[in-house]
This record gives C-alpha cells, sequence and structure tokens, in this order.
C-alpha cells in the first residue's frame, strides 16, 4: 500500500520552502552602506599617507615639489633614494635602524616580562596595600611621559647614565598600561585551581609562573610587547634630550637631525636631504610592520581563548 501526503499539506510545504529561499538569499546579501563607506574612509585615512610616503620615495626634490603629491614623477628614482640614504654620512642611516631595533627590542622584551610578573603578581596574591598599590599604579598612566622628561634626565645624570643607550632603555622598561592590561588578562587566562593543583603537586612560586602562568600569559605578553615596541621605535623626545652623540640616535631624531640640515639648506648643498629624510621615513616603517605580522597570529590566538569560560 502507498501512502501519500494530502493534497493540503503539499500545497501549504510548497510556499514555505519558496520563502525560505528568497529570505535567505536576502540576508546574505545585505549591506549596510553607512558603516562600507566609513570603513572605506577608515582604510583611505591610514593607507593615503602610506601611499604619499612611497611615491615621494621615488622623487627628488625638484619633483617633491613640482609633481602631483600622490603619483609618480616621470623618472621614478626609489632605488637610488635608497642607495643614498644608506650611504650619506658615512652609512649612518643604518647606524640609527640597528639603536633603534637594540633600544625597541630590548625595550619591549623587559617592559613584556616586567608586566606580566607584576600583573600576575596585583591578579593572582593579596597582600597589604594591594588596592592603594595597584590605584597608584593606575592613576600614573595619566601623568605625560613629556613631564617625566626633565625629572629622568636630572636623576639619570647623577647616576652617569646620560648619552648611553641605557637613557633610552630603562625608562622604556616601565609600562603602567600594560601592568593594567596584564593584571586584567592574568585573571582569567590563569584560572585558580590550576595553580592549586600545581601547589599540591609540589611546584613553587617561581616554577608555576614561568612554566605556567608565562604560557597562558602569551597572547597578553605579545599586546604589552607589540604596544612598547611601537612606543619606543617612535620615541622621540625621550632620546633628543638623553642622547648627544648622533652615533647613538635612534632613527627618529637622526631623521630629525637631517630635515633640520635641509630646512637649513634650502635648495643648497643640504637641499638634497630632503629626499633621503622621507625615504628614511619609509625605511624605517618596515621593521614595524614585519614585526606586526609576525607577532599578529600569536595575538589573533589569544582572543577567542579568553572568550572561553571554565
Amino acid at each position: 500500500m502507498t501512502l501519500t501526503r494530502p493534497a493540503a499539506s503539499r500545497a501549504s510545504a510548497a510556499p514555505a520552502r519558496r520563502e525560505t529561499g528568497p529570505r535567505r538569499r536576502s540576508s546574505r546579501r545585505k549591506r549596510s552602506t553607512p558603516l562600507t563607506i566609513a570603513m572605506l574612509a577608515a582604510l583611505a585615512y591610514f593607507l593615503v599617507p602610506l601611499l604619499w610616503l612611497l611615491v615621494a620615495a621615488s622623487k627628488n626634490t625638484q619633483d617633491l615639489f613640482n609633481t602631483f603629491g600622490l603619483w609618480f614623477s616621470h623618472a621614478p628614482q626609489l632605488l637610488t633614494n635608497i642607495h643614498a640614504t644608506l650611504t650619506a654620512d658615512n652609512g649612518v642611516f643604518v647606524r640609527w635602524i640597528l639603536n633603534t631595533v637594540l633600544y625597541a627590542a630590548v625595550s619591549s622584551l623587559g617592559a613584556a616580562f616586567l608586566a606580566a610578573a607584576a600583573g600576575y603578581g596585583f591578579a593572582k596574591y593579596r597582600f597589604r596595600g594591594h588596592k592603594a598599590a595597584f590605584n597608584l599604579i593606575v592613576g600614573t598612566i595619566m601623568v605625560p611621559t613629556t613631564a617625566l622628561a626633565i625629572p629622568t634626565y636630572l636623576l639619570f645624570s647623577q647616576v652617569h647614565l646620560v648619552n648611553t643607550p641605557w637613557a633610552v632603555i630603562l625608562p622604556s622598561l616601565i609600562n603602567p598600561f600594560g601592568l593594567y592590561l596584564m593584571r586584567i588578562y592574568a585573571q582569567d587566562a590563569v584560572p585558580d585551581s590550576l595553580i592549586e593543583a600545581a601547589r599540591i603537586d609540589g611546584a613553587g612560586e617561581y616554577r608555576i609562573f614561568f612554566q605556567i602562568a608565562l604560557r597562558l600569559l602569551g597572547p597578553g605578553l605579545v599586546t604589552v610587547l607589540l604596544f612598547t615596541l611601537v612606543t619606543t621605535w617612535n620615541n622621540y623626545f625621550l632620546p633628543l634630550i638623553m642622547l648627544n652623540n648622533p652615533q647613538l640616535y635612534p632613527v627618529t631624531v637622526g631623521l630629525s637631525s637631517w630635515a633640520a640640515q635641509a630646512q637649513n639648506g634650502g635648495a643648497g648643498a643640504s637641499g638634497g636631504m630632503l629626499p633621503l629624510v622621507i625615504t628614511g621615513s619609509l625605511l624605517s616603517i618596515i621593521p614595524l610592520v614585519i614585526a606586526f605580522l609576525f607577532l599578529q597570529r600569536y595575538w589573533q590566538s589569544g582572543l577567542a581563548t579568553g572568550a572561553v569560560k571554565q
């Protein structure tokens, strides 16, 4: 015996199937025009300056003032400008880049480790004055770094650290915002039950931190490292007042000295320094882009991890 569906049920089911298809397709095709415009405007805001920098780095001094800023000249000379930048003043630009890499690498690694240790301590331990000390550290975030530059210089001059790499590295190791960020991240990333289990197994506090907590704090460490890396790489005012030897300059202060020569020289002998300043600025952002592209996978991998509640 063959069973058949009633005609009424077949008729009612058919329109339902026809309605779900267009609805699903319309939901997929739905777009927000204001959001799209806002995203395109944000994209242009970030990419147009980079485009100008790339185009300007391929021009000589005359073309910089006589051609359209967002398009190449008739005779681009990017490779020529790069060679001139790397060889000017006996290759001092390469020295500035190496100095900046040293300052930024040591400062970012040290600041990330100190922030992780202090943030973990504030998150997992309770001691007398716990809240007062943390509130004091958070309050220092509101103090501008320029206000601390002169006192820092006077302090470092007393211990004979002025005009040394330590004058740039040591102040950069202190990152109150990084400590605050690591404290918030450590509260959820390192479960208390895991710490108690390690203690029951006989692990000491230092072993728990270095072998367990640090691995769980990896995404937060990368975040603090990236922030400190960018801040130290772009730092200008602190090296300006701390360093007197051009061989110790970071790339920011070094390019500023070249820009001063170009401005004072005008169209004379120093007028050719302007393309070197622009090309040096282009070269100086390449290590930051490489560092971000290399570290972002560790950053992104921890975003979903922190969202899982146990």
